[in-house]
């Protein structure tokens, strides 16, 4: 794995950066002299262009048009923009509710054929109820200090979680066992969200498969990862969401998730474990 799955964002922002160093030499520029000509400090060009500091769209322009360049700002901008939108801050994201954000990803699981998915703290999105949903989101409305939509917003990820049913998508999904003892919400609302993986396991579409406690490890616990075919892993950090395009990442993400199947159990053996799981709700 990357040191930080924030890699890939900062790796794109560093490509883009070379790319405009690459142009102020192709140019037979100095730093010092294309600053001039965009009316900045030669300190702001040489943060730019050493990835200190994310240019703006204007940046972009500027530098490509004091480099005789213009025709491929438009290009280094779509980049530019793209490298941003692998890291989203969640408070950001959140900053008007989290039903938006729900609905927001709506088009990307209805395109996803295979799903391939790793949750090593909660029950995934698409197999929460709505019960659960609401009591988690809510929580993390509180911890980031965002407006709480929670109810609605668990209305909405249940809405977007129809794909279990429609169409022809296929599910493997990968639970630690501490998920299954985590308590979100109260016992109840517990009670119902593993009553609901019990009977989710049922459907011809799905495999669940849970990685015991006492599990010999071939993969330490990671971070929760969503994987939506082979194009794009979703990666869950405690401020921000990454998404992951690069094909060698993304396969690293693969990678992690067939070593962590290896060691799951799945059908009756995961039945029993989350049968324990109830039985100790009391």
């Amino acid at each position: 794995m990357s040191a930080s799955p924030s890699s890939s964002a900062q790796a794109a922002r560093e490509a883009i950066a070379t790319r405009l160093g690459g142009l102020r030499r192709e140019a037979e520029l100095t730093g010092h002299e294309l600053a001039l000509r965009c009316g900045w400090s030669p300190a702001k060009s040489s943060r730019i262009e050493r990835a200190k500091t994310p240019a703006s769209d204007a940046d972009i322009r500027a530098w490509c048009k004091a480099c005789g360049a213009e025709g491929q700002a438009e290009d280094l901008i779509a980049a530019n923009r793209q490298a941003d939108q692998m890291y989203v801050h969640w408070q950001k994201l959140h900053r008007h509710g989290m039903r938006r954000a729900q609905e927001e990803v709506v088009p990307l699981y209805e395109q996803t054929r295979h799903f391939r998915v790793y949750c090593s703290n909660v029950v995934p999105g698409m197999l929460q109820t709505e019960a659960y949903a609401a009591a988690l989101l809510s929580t993390i409305a509180a911890f980031q200090g965002t407006p709480d939509d929670s109810e609605t917003a668990a209305a909405s990820r249940i809405e977007r979680s129809r794909v279990l049913h429609e169409g022809d998508h296929r599910f493997a999904l990968l639970l630690e066992e501490t998920v299954l003892r985590y308590r979100i919400g109260d016992e109840a609302t517990m009670a119902g969200q593993l009553g609901y993986l019990l009977a989710v396991m049922a459907l011809p579409n799905v495999s669940l498969g849970v990685i015991p406690f006492a599990a010999q490890r071939r993969v330490w616990p990671l971070e929760a990862f969503y994987l939506f075919d082979s194009r794009q892993a979703s990666v869950e950090l405690l401020t921000a969401a990454v998404n992951v395009t690069a094909p060698s990442e993304v396969a690293t993400y693969a990678k992690a998730f067939s070593e962590l199947s290896k060691i799951a159990v799945h059908g009756a053996a995961a039945r029993a474990l989350i049968s324990e799981a109830i039985t100790s709700l009391g």
